[in-house]
């Protein structure tokens, strides 16, 4: 039964690997940004792609759920935009003579909240919940999100007119923030010398489904962690609180999350403990947003490196 088990573990992170690689084969000259995406899926964490439009945010997030199985939902945040046009509301149902709950966009495995600042700080504030809890309530009910349950937010730069930031209690919710940026020469020669992009969405076949993420999901939790390499994590969050150039120190939230994704990267890259540059690879995408709003990308790595720098590993 044993082996049986294990058979079937070593065949879905198989599979995801060649749900990887499809990716990549749609998402040119990106491997370490789809990396980062599939670590923060592994890791049950939710997920911000910041850029500016048409550098495949959309379709990064669409063939991600596309690969992996998942039921998928796109919603447009708009200046107009309600809780309930996100979450659902209740109608009125004359025969049985009671409210009755209609399910919002939101009731599915992955949710694309696409240009989410956009949206009022009221609209985006109807995600909190669901992204910490995995419910909603409306009405004084609570109603469970399917399991698993990702969401992925694009923003435009802050620059760009009409757009509300995302206040910190949001940006905490997300485990990750990402850039894709722009493809270089080569891979920008592929795409416009290549098939349409939604051609080729349309054609992604599933290689798993939802219980085999969910499985994903538990093996990512179970990867070892020496104390020595939780202690690691613990002085990086520690020296971010306590170093004057770093303005916002790490929380605890920042700091399971952390740990969560560095086993998550360890288990895609089929290994069994997690080493402290596996830690080094994820914290860019998890703590930079959370030491710096405001900053550019690649300002907010450059201060995550420095932490990493200040940190000594035993």
């Amino acid at each position: 039964m044993v082996n049986v088990l294990a058979d079937r573990q070593r065949s879905a992170l198989s599979r995801l690997a060649d749900a990887e690689s499809l990716i990549n084969e749609l998402i040119l000259g990106k491997q370490e940004v789809v990396r980062l995406c599939l670590t923060c899926i592994l890791a049950r964490g939710h997920l911000l792609i910041e850029d500016h439009p048409g550098v495949g945010k959309t379709t990064l997030a669409h063939s991600l759920a596309r690969v992996l199985g998942l039921a998928f939902n796109r919603i447009q945040f708009t200046s107009d935009m309600l809780p309930a046009d996100v979450i659902g509301v209740s109608v009125y149902d004359s025969e049985r003579a009671g409210f009755k709950f209609h399910q919002g966009p939101l009731f599915k495995e992955v949710v694309l909240a696409d240009e989410i600042n956009r949206a009022s700080p009221r609209a985006q504030s109807a995600l909190l919940e669901a992204m910490e809890e995995h419910q909603v309530s409306v009405d004084g009910h609570s109603y469970d999100l399917p399991t698993p349950f990702f969401v992925i937010a694009t923003q435009n730069p802050h620059e760009q007119s009409g757009t509300f930031p995302l206040p910190e209690s949001q940006l905490d919710r997300f485990m990750m923030t990402l850039s894709i940026g722009f493809p270089s020469r080569v891979f920008e020669q592929a795409l416009l010398k290549g098939d349409d992009r939604t051609t080729l969405l349309r054609e992604l076949e599933a290689v798993l489904d939802a219980n085999e993420v969910i499985e994903l999901q538990r093996q990512a939790e179970g990867v070892f962690a020496s104390d020595a390499l939780t202690g690691y994590v613990l002085d990086l969050v520690e020296a971010s609180r306590n170093l004057t150039w770093i303005d916002n120190g790490l929380s605890p939230r920042a700091g399971l999350a952390l740990l969560r994704a560095a086993r998550a990267f360890t288990l895609l890259d089929n290994r069994d403990a997690v080493l402290p540059e596996d830690v080094q690879a994820v914290a860019p995408a998890i703590i930079g947003h959370r030491l710096a709003q405001g900053l550019a990308s690649a300002e907010r790595d450059a201060l995550t490196r420095r932490l990493i720098e200040s940190v000594a590993v035993d």
